[in-house]
């Protein structure tokens, strides 16, 4: 009889790859929701280790540091300093993600520090899941 096996909330370094794997857009908006939703899921004590282990890159510098202040935020949120791998990353150009006129405004005021510092400019609501 074969067993089942147990279930493992995705890593930072697995939704790299899945970000790789799909490059459309839409889709990766979707793959970062759905970690988002595990790790809301799983225990505080069990959070640190999902973002602990530096991602490949996904071929694309944009997604690369969105990741590393994604990171960085959700560590924050959990009290907890950032990994360590996330220090380098950063854009030289602005990157808005959700680029219309009222989008950039409404991002340049509100990214979350850890976003902004590396030169991404995303509302937090998007980094919401419902």
């Amino acid at each position: 009889m074969k067993r089942a096996q147990q279930y493992q909330a995705a890593s930072i370094a697995v939704l790299a790859g899945w970000l790789t794997d799909h490059p459309d857009e839409e889709t990766r908006w979707r793959l970062i929701a759905e970690f988002l939703e595990e790790y809301r899921h799983e225990p505080s004590s069990a959070r640190m280790s999902l973002l602990s282990v530096e991602p490949p890159s996904t071929g694309d510098s944009r997604w690369d540091v969105f990741l590393a202040a994604l990171a960085e935020h959700l560590a924050a949120r959990d009290g907890a300093g950032a990994p360590p791998w996330t220090e380098t990353r950063r854009l030289r150009r602005f990157w808005f993600p959700f680029n219309t006129p009222a989008g950039r405004v409404d991002a340049f005021v509100h990214a979350p520090a850890s976003f902004r510092r590396r030169g991404v400019f995303i509302h937090p609501q998007e980094l919401e899941v419902a």
